[in-house]
C-alpha cells in the first residue's frame, strides 16, 4: 500500500464516507496533505493507522 492514500482509499480504510473526511478536514480533526499539481487531498497512511488505533482504544 502506498504511503499516501487518495480520499476514497482513506475512506475505505476507515470505513467512512469521503464526505466525512472532507468534514473532518474543515473541522481540523484530520488534516490531509495536498497533491502539488492538482491539490487533491492525500492522507498519510501512518496518520490513518494512528487514528484507527485511537478509535479502537475507546
Amino acid at each position: 500500500m502506498p504511503e499516501y492514500l487518495k480520499i476514497h482509499e482513506a475512506a475505505d480504510m476507515l470505513k467512512i464516507t469521503k464526505q466525512t473526511l472532507r468534514n473532518w478536514d474543515k473541522q481540523r480533526k484530520l488534516k490531509p496533505h495536498r497533491h502539488p499539481l492538482n491539490n487533491y487531498r492525500l492522507y498519510k497512511k501512518s496518520d490513518l493507522v494512528k487514528l484507527l488505533n485511537k478509535i479502537e482504544k475507546k
